[in-house]
Formats: C-alpha cells, sequence, structure tokens
C-alpha cells in the first residue's frame, strides 16, 4: 500500500509514484524492498513483538542479580558475620547513587547518549558492579562487595528508565499499559527463579567450593547480565533499523530536553512521583527481609521462606501482562491505582495481624503490586511529552530509590530494635501505604478539576486527543506540538 507521507515524484510515463530509492537502499524505504517479510517490517506486529521480547529481556539480568541476596539472607549474615541492620546496607546502597545518578541519566538519554547508547552502557556498568560484587564475595571483603553493589545500582536503574523509553516509543497508545505489565512481568520472572534456584545452587558449589561459595555464586548470576547486554545490542539494531526506515522524529519541533523541565512539570507528575516512593517502599524493603519474617513468625525452613518470599515476584510476573491488557481495554488508571493500594494494606494487615496461611496474604499482595505497576507507569507518558519522558522517568527512579534506601535501612533498625517483632515494621509499611492512597486521591481530584484524561477510558481519550490537536491547529501552533496527544491513539510504529 503506497503511504502517502512519502515525497511525490513523477516517472517517465508521468505516472505519480513513491519516491524511493533503489534496490540497494532497501534500508531507507519505508516498505524494505530487500525483506517483505512481517519480520523485517517495523510497521507489523510480528516484528515489534520481536522487539518485545528483547525489550522485556533488557531487565531480566538486573533483576535475577537484584534479590541474590535476599534468597540467601541468612547465608550471608553467617558467613560474612553482619548483622541484620549491615545486611539491608547491601540493599540501600543500591539505592543511595540513584537518588541523584538516576535522574542524571534520564536526562542524558533524552540530551546525550540517546535510548540505544544508553541502554547499552548502563548495562556495561551494571554487569561491571555485579562482577564485582562476585569478587567482594570470593576474597570475603564486604566493603568491596559493597562497592560493587553501589556500582550496580547505578546501571540498574538508570537501565530502567532506558526500559520506560523503550516501551513508550514502540508502543505508546492503546497497547502500552499491556507492554509496562509484560516488561515487569520478566522482571519479576527474574526475581523468582532467583528465589527458585539460589539456595540450590548455593547448597551445590558448596560442595565444590566450601571456603568462597557466595562469590562463586554470585559470579555465576552474572551470566544473567550477560544476557541482557546480549539483548540490549540486538535491540539497539533493531531500534536503529526502524528510525532509519520510518524516517521518525519524535521532536519535530526540535525542543532541547534540559534539566530545568523539571520545574515545569504538572502537580499529578509530583504525585506519581510521591505513589512510587510510599508504595514501592512497602515491596522491596519487604521482600529483602521476607525470608527472616516467615522464618520468625510462621517457623518455614530457609526453603521454604524462600519459596513464600518469591510467589509475589511469581504473581506478578502471571498477573501484570493480563493487568495491562485490561487497563488498556478499560483506561480509568487512576480507579486501579485505588484498588491497588487498598488492597496491598490488606494483604500487609493479614501478614501482621493473623496467623493465616502467609501465602494468602503474599498473593494477594502480588496481584496488587500487578495491577500498580501497569496502572501506574504509564500515567507518566500521559502527562509528560515524548522528549522530556527520559528525565521524568529518571526522577522518579531517583526519588524511588531516594526511599528505598532509607526505608530500607529503617526496616533493618525497627527488626533490629525490636529484636525481631516484625508487628512494628508491618504497622511501618501500612503508613507508607495510606500515604500513597492520598496521593491517588489528589491525582484523581485535580484531574477531575482540570479535565484531564488521566482517568479516561480508551475511546474518551480518543475523543480528548482529537480535541487537543484540533484545538492546537485552530490556534496556529507548531503541527508537532501535537505528537503527545495523537500518539496516545495508536501505538507509535503503527501510524
Amino acid at each position: 500500500m503506497v503511504d502517502d507521507r512519502l515525497p511525490i515524484i513523477e516517472n517517465e510515463q508521468n505516472v505519480e509514484t513513491p519516491n524511493r530509492r533503489g534496490p540497494q537502499d532497501n534500508e531507507l524505504d519505508f516498505e524494505p524492498v530487500g525483506c517483505t517479510s512481517a519480520c523485517c517490517n517495523p510497521t507489523s506486529s510480528l516484528h515489534r513483538f520481536l522487539a518485545l521480547i528483547f525489550m522485556c529481556l533488557l531487565g531480566f539480568g538486573s533483576y535475577f542479580c537484584y534479590d541474590n541476596p535476599g534468597a540467601l539472607q541468612d547465608v550471608f549474615k553467617k558467613e560474612l558475620n553482619i548483622t541484620t541492620t549491615q545486611f539491608t546496607l547491601i540493599y540501600s546502597i543500591y539505592s543511595w547513587p540513584n537518588v541523584v545518578l538516576c535522574f542524571l541519566g534520564g536526562f542524558l538519554i533524552d540530551r546525550v547518549f540517546g535510548i540505544r547508547l544508553g541502554t547499552i552502557i548502563y548495562l556495561f556498568i551494571l554487569l561491571v558492579g555485579q562482577l564485582l560484587f562476585a569478587s567482594g564475595g570470593i576474597l570475603k571483603t564486604f566493603w568491596l562487595m559493597i562497592v560493587g553493589r553501589f556500582i550496580f545500582g547505578i546501571g540498574a536503574e538508570s537501565l530502567a528508565v532506558a526500559q520506560n523509553n523503550y516501551a513508550v516509543l514502540w508502543f505508546k497508545g492503546k497497547e502500552l499499559n499491556m507492554v509496562f505489565g509484560l516488561q515487569l512481568s520478566v522482571a519479576r520472572l527474574g526475581s523468582t527463579v532467583n528465589f527458585w534456584v539460589m539456595q540450590p545452587m548455593y547448597n551445590y558449589v558448596k560442595t565444590y567450593y566450601p571456603h568462597n561459595t557466595i562469590g562463586v555464586v554470585l559470579l555465576l548470576a552474572a551470566g544473567t547480565c550477560v544476557l541482557s547486554l546480549l539483548c540490549a545490542l540486538i535491540l539497539g539494531w533493531m531500534d536503529k533499523r526502524a528510525e532509519r526506515v520510518l524516517h521518525r522524529n519524535l521532536n519535530p519541533g526540535g525542543e532541547i530536553a534540559k534539566l530545568s523541565d523539571i520545574t515545569t512539570f504538572k502537580i499529578t507528575f509530583w504525585m506519581v512521583s510521591v505513589i512510587c516512593v510510599a508504595y514501592y517502599v512497602c515491596v522491596f524493603p519487604f521482600i529483602a527481609l521476607g525470608k527472616g519474617f516467615f522464618m520468625e513468625k510462621f517457623h518455614l525452613s530457609p526453603e521454604e521462606a524462600n519459596s513464600v518470599n518469591s510467589i509475589l515476584y511469581l504473581i506478578s510476573a502471571i498477573a501484570s501482562p493480563l493487568f495491562g491488557f485490561i487497563i488498556d481495554k478499560t483506561g480509568r488508571n487512576v480507579g486501579w491505582i485505588f484498588v491497588a493500594t487498598s488492597a496491598t494494606m490488606g494483604a500487609h494487615s493479614l501478614l501482621a495481624f493473623t496467623m493465616l496461611n502467609p501465602y494468602v496474604g503474599m498473593t494477594l499482595m502480588g496481584l496488587s503490586y500487578s495491577m500498580l505497576a501497569a496502572s501506574l507507569w504509564p500515567l507518566v507518558a500521559l502527562i509528560i511529552p515524548e522528549y522530556q519522558l527520559g528525565t521524568a522517568y529518571g526522577f522518579c527512579q531517583s526519588v524511588q530509590n531516594l526511599g528505598l534506601a532509607v526505608v530500607t535501612i529503617l526496616s533493618g533498625l525497627i527488626v533490629d530494635k525490636s529484636h525481631g517483632d516484625y508487628i512494628w515494621l508491618e504497622l511501618f509499611y501500612l503508613g507508607w501505604l495510606t500515604i500513597a492512597f492520598l496521593a491517588t486521591t489528589v491525582i484523581y481530584v485535580y484531574d477531575r478539576k482540570t479535565k484531564g484524561n488521566l482517568n479516561m477510558t480508551p475511546a474518551q481519550r480518543i475523543e480528548y486527543a482529537n480535541a487537543m490537536a484540533a484545538t492546537l491547529t485552530s490556534d496556529g501552533d507548531n503541527a508537532g506540538s501535537t505528537n503527545e496527544y495523537a500518539s496516545d491513539q495508536e501505538p507509535l510504529l503503527s501510524n
């Protein structure tokens, strides 16, 4: 089918045809001549699905290695002779550098590296950090492990920003919620596999390397980071080709991203950032200490405690794309955030105040966590213009890491000071969830007052986008300024 965006020239018979450059320049054509199969055409669903596979695998190694300490909590404390507070430092040191560097990493994607080079650089940094972490384990040098974890965190969180940008770039529109859900699904699959295999792997390796088992196991785990780096290289090639084939220009107005752009963001964005902190600090620090919690309160073995602890990741791996698909069809993102926050409060209450089988509370937490992730993160793409998305997602990751760094340390202190009485820790988390609920209320009220599109159905968002585009056109604005609204109607590469 002839694409009407291509310039028209006249051939020798005065018949108008699309201006194609010849077979030798197939890759510059909108529809490549040399390869007409669906897998080679960037506009086809199959090609975009292949890109999505590599896009999801970008974070597999990061999430697998992130929870290596959580799966071996008792081993770390025993072999390294550290307290619970020192153990939580392994997690908090991951977050501290990203209070600033994650925001900077997102800005560098917008302004300097671009998404492709940025993704590769951040994955390489992540791999170096994991190798140093493993080296510290082999040498039984705790400070070297902390340095490695510090470097690992710099790469991992900036990688998450790049991964979000890739999702918006290829799928902004009615598929975006499902894509975010699928990315979370694969990431959580990495975490789930970690909890399944790390203890058995440790037991196996210990028979061959009894004196530096932790380090060898962590070194083997680094292989997943190598896998993710290979996926980044392949996806970068695919994205470069798609950009050339489609003559893609996401910023026709030529706007330049600046750090000061953050001061222009709406209150809805700031409330999304609050939720990023207040909700996630009730999940990840809890998982980091969950093994000890389940062994202490429910008298489970280390293997059983790991199984219960990993159920959240397993549930979210399955449920995240399903919730994303449902939210794509129904819209109403803010309403889903309300439900997710309330359900998580119920899950923590069950674990804190009852002796009900812990699988029940963790299953409920996994479902609500999946619901929140699939509904919250796409809101940023509805609030912020595309050329500022790296900065916006970077800021969200930064404040989230600030919260995780502080709350993880406080969680360890609460457990140590209360002599293993986890009820105080659960009350602490319930307080944070109340803050997340209040921030969601602010988003709902402000969006309703300003007649925004954050809690609309897909059909209402299309009408909203058309109305905004018509208004901007009638006002004589640059046509490119309607991009952030028009692109909500269909996936970017199918336009």
